[in-house]
């Protein structure tokens, strides 16, 4: 009888045991169960909220771009209608003050001729100054004659107003760029630092070198001035402007400068996009 009891209360036990390992096993699966949920539910939510942020960015950009293009729109045309205005008003101004200083140099005595004619030879020379410059500032003409003319055009005007020489320097075979609105682009990045080194340079020479390579144009201009320190002069105006321009392009935009060394300027512009150009 008492080994029946024993028995009994052996498979009881047994019975009993069974049942607490199966509700450990639940117990142990449905932890696993949550914590592999609560993973997944943290891994969606991180990717939603990297994408979000990422989106948030892009957006960003694409903001940033489309002002910093619209700004660049509307000082093309308020370039374009100065260089109208120069070459129509005051350059017309200059045109009749020639022809009456000619008119007027046949009628002043002998002594007076010499500085009429001096006189004449200064409104002249600013016609021709106007007109070039009128040139350099509409889009139109810089697309008609060509980036590489362009530049020196505007190299041979600063030769004549300040620089003992200003020089284009062509490397490789030349090529077109993607797009031409690009050519304008560079060109008032160009225009931009030439308009520095004639403010501040006090440079005798100005260089710049065309460097066409299979996949990149790299464009350096250079002068022999006083040079400045960047670090101090990166919050101007003229550097943002140079930069956000060639950012519109894909570019990469090197500005190189110390006290008494002169100034570089490099742009390495891609004929191919930018793995992450849109």
């Amino acid at each position: 009888m008492l080994c029946i009891r024993f028995l009994v209360f052996a498979q009881e036990e047994q019975a009993i045991n069974e049942e607490q390992i199966a509700l450990i096993g639940y117990v142990i699966f449905a932890v696993l169960l949550l914590s592999v949920m609560v993973i997944l539910f943290f891994v969606t939510f991180q990717k939603r909220k990297n994408k979000l942020l990422l989106d948030q960015v892009k957006q960003q950009q694409e903001f940033d771009e489309e002002i910093s293009r619209s700004q660049t729109e509307i000082q093309e045309q308020t370039l374009k209608h100065i260089g109208w205005e120069l070459h129509d008003n005051v350059g017309q101004l200059l045109a009749y003050a020639s022809m009456q200083l000619n008119m007027l140099g046949a009628k002043v005595p002998e002594d007076l001729k010499s500085k009429v004619t001096e006189t004449t030879q200064i409104v002249k020379e600013s016609l021709k100054e106007v007109r070039s410059l009128s040139k350099s500032l509409n889009n139109d003409v810089i697309l008609n004659i060509g980036f590489e003319a362009s530049i020196t055009n505007e190299l041979k005007r600063l030769k004549r107003m300040k620089f003992a020489s200003a020089e284009l320097q062509i490397k490789g075979e030349k090529r077109e760029l993607k797009d031409k609105k690009h050519e304008i682009i560079i060109f008032r990045i160009l225009q931009e630092f030439f308009s520095n080194a004639v403010k501040y340079s006090e440079a005798n020479h100005l260089n710049v070198i065309l460097d066409y390579k299979p996949e990149h144009l790299i464009i350096t201009a250079s002068d022999d001035g006083v040079g400045f320190d960047v670090a101090s002069a990166e919050k101007g105006s003229g550097l943002i402007n140079m930069k956000s321009r060639a950012e519109l392009i894909n570019a990469n935009f090197n500005l190189k400068s110390q006290p008494n060394e002169g100034v570089e300027l490099v742009i390495n512009y891609p004929f191919y996009p930018h793995k992450h150009s849109r």
